[in-house]
């Protein structure tokens, strides 16, 4: 155990050391040093040595990593963003399916796969990692927008692609029926009760961080609040049993952290914001009296009280989110680790030509959403304009992650196509990783000046 934590640290150290030096985006570091530690120590696994338990980890994982990516989203941004990003996590899912529905007979003729296997396999590789692509753009000045819409987009397709997966193609996969009433019918029904849900356990854990001012409760209760939302979610049937109801309703657990954090995020930025007013206030209430020959001991003595207390309970809100970014960037740690540990190779290689047509196929796909997002967006004042810059920015901000994986071992064991499907979707993550994230850093790179006059412009215009 201690040799693990050792190794975990130590990779950590090195991947942010590449990253501080070499400008390596530290998702491409972590698993390049988890490779080399893993065949290192001659392929002994320290944390997962199959698909199985790498699913429970990163089940266990997920939640801390959603609620760190679901701090940095505001409300404001929703709503300004609403129709952009309803099209990037919910429209451009579907169409990406319907369009490899049209393409697989092409793609992968020689295994005659049913519409329920392309669902799964095409549903697999849609899942994006927020935590790569927040890595690579907190390395540069980039328009806010811009952000909004790719960083918005990998935290919140992930739950669609779920449901793809989960409700249309396992459902299909396992004999069911499909028809439209029933994918209309359950897909509104997970994603409404999934939002209800993270806002309700959301609001009672603003109940709990109004009764503590201790900074590791405050922690306690923000983590509590996202794995309380990803439970309660996960396993929505059982409630609804024990009232008497006799359901297998299964929510969307990534969706309902996303919307309990969100919810507590909201509340406590407006805390801030206020008491930021207050400092504000306080300092100039301060100032005046000093001005004054006959000024108030009492009165300044109140008024310092009151700014001291006003600027502890800001600071601790701002380290409680910094303190759940560290424990994300662990989770993530250990994620990659474990990655390195169940990769065969030798598969990799055995399935090398199905890789590379999916990746390929995936990335046209992506592209072709993407430029359709572009039509659409600028021919629509609700929705944001995207030029030929911003469409590669975001074509491969489509990064890969554990998510993926977690589907993977959801497949029936006695699926005669697993084996390929494994092969295929760990190729795809592996070099979208190194892919995407290389294509990102030489776009935004060479168009750093431009980004970040567009950067200029937008906080002159706000």
């Amino acid at each position: 155990m201690i040799t693990t934590l050792l190794m975990v640290a130590t990779i950590l150290f090195l991947a942010l050391q590449l990253e501080e030096k070499l400008n390596v985006p530290s998702p491409l570091g972590l698993i390049l040093l988890s490779f080399f530690a893993h065949y290192g120590f001659q392929q002994v696994p320290v944390l997962t040595g199959d698909a199985e338990h790498f699913a429970i980890l990163v089940i266990f994982l997920l939640p801390i990593l959603l609620i760190s990516d679901s701090l940095e989203v505001k409300v404001a941004d929703l709503k300004t963003h609403l129709w952009s990003l309803l099209y990037l996590t919910v429209v451009s899912v579907i169409l990406s399916v319907l369009m490899a529905l049209a393409i697989a007979d092409w793609l992968f003729a020689d295994y005659a796969l049913s519409t329920a296997a392309v669902v799964v396999l095409f549903a697999m590789v849609l899942a994006t990692d927020p935590v790569s692509v927040v890595s690579i753009f907190g390395k540069f000045e980039l328009p806010h927008r811009l952000k909004i819409l790719a960083e918005g987009e990998s935290l919140l397709n992930d739950a669609t692609a779920l449901i793809v997966f989960v409700f249309v193609g396992l459902y299909a996969l396992g004999g069911g029926e499909l028809s439209t009433f029933y994918v209309l019918e359950v897909s509104a029904e997970v994603m409404l009760g999934s939002v209800v849900t993270g806002m309700a356990v959301g609001l009672l854990g603003l109940l709990a961080m109004k009764s503590t001012h201790n900074r590791i409760a405050e922690i306690m209760v923000l983590i509590l609040t996202g794995y309380g939302a990803f439970e309660l979610a996960e396993h929505f049937y059982v409630l609804l049993n024990l009232l008497g109801g006799h359901s297998h309703l299964h929510l969307s657990g990534i969706l309902a952290v996303i919307f309990a954090t969100i919810t507590v995020n909201h509340v406590m930025t407006r805390s801030i914001e206020h008491e930021d007013r207050r400092i504000e206030q306080d300092q100039s209430a301060l100032q005046q009296e000093a001005r004054q020959r006959d000024a108030s001991s009492n009165v300044i003595g109140n008024v310092l009280l009151r700014l001291r207390a006003t600027i502890e309970e800001r600071d601790r809100h701002l380290r409680s989110k910094e303190d759940v970014q560290l424990l994300a960037v662990v989770a993530n740690t250990l994620l990659f680790v474990a990655m390195a540990e169940m990769i065969d190779l030798a598969l990799l290689w055995h399935y090398k030509t199905e890789i590379l047509v999916m990746f390929a196929a995936t990335t046209v796909i992506r592209g072709a959403m993407m430029g359709l997002f572009a039509a659409i967006a600028n021919r629509t004042e609700k929705m944001t304009d995207i030029g030929v810059r911003w469409w590669s920015v975001l074509t491969f901000a489509g990064i890969k992650g554990g998510l993926s994986i977690v589907m993977l071992t959801m497949i029936p064991a006695a699926f005669p196509h697993l084996e390929m499907f494994k092969a295929v979707v760990i190729g795809v993550i592996m070099l979208s990783t190194f892919l995407y994230s290389g294509a990102l850093l030489a776009i935004i790179g060479s168009n750093r000046r431009k980004f970040s006059a567009e950067k200029l412009a937008e906080n002159t215009h706000h």
